[in-house]
């Protein structure tokens, strides 16, 4: 009897079908110790902190190697990526911290553009006003206006990576309704 219903019902619109909006978002905060939260298609969010810290005989480009191979598990997990969304930092505390953090824009971006995939760096105190209602809020009270959505990060990382996907769904960043 089902099956009968479901061969007499129509398909629904080839258009319709093609439209179904790429919901995966990654949210990204860059750095040796990278946040990350991600919005599989699931709709059950993750969040974590990767180290990407070369060892004591390695050579500083394997950070980089390290992330890029994040980038690929993160997309065979959850994606394809519907967007990237990551904290857009304007003004570093030192020149190493900076250099570090170009080095991982430069590889997030490319990995992006070789993958088609959408990018957006949003500003530190947009998060944190988006979060917390202020733009200048401490690491602590991030974490706190994080864990008062319901999630519990082991860091100001992740909690960070956290407030950019909630920024990015509240946005509707990638496709989201």
């Amino acid at each position: 009897m089902l099956a009968t219903a479901l061969a007499e019902s129509t398909p629904p619109p080839a258009s319709r079908v093609a439209m179904l909006p790429p919901r995966a978002i990654l949210a990204l905060d860059l750095g040796s110790r990278c946040g990350w939260a991600v919005l599989p298609r699931s709709g059950r969010i993750a969040s974590g902190v990767s180290e990407f810290r070369p060892g004591r005989f390695e050579g500083a480009g394997m950070a980089f190697l390290r992330f890029e191979r994040f980038l690929g598990d993160a997309t065979e997990a959850s994606g394809p990526f519907g967007a990237v969304v990551f904290e857009e930092v304007r003004a570093h505390a030192g020149t190493l911290a900076a250099q570090v953090y170009g080095g991982f824009l430069a590889h997030l971006t490319a990995w992006c553009e070789r993958h088609a995939t959408p990018y957006l760096g949003v500003p530190v105190a947009t998060i944190k006003r988006h979060i917390t209602g202020k733009g200048n809020a401490s690491k602590d009270e991030v974490i706190k206006a994080v864990r008062a959505r319901g999630h519990a990060p082991s860091d100001d990382n992740e909690a960070d990576a956290l407030a950019i996907l909630d920024w990015a769904i509240a946005n509707h960043i990638g496709g989201n309704p």
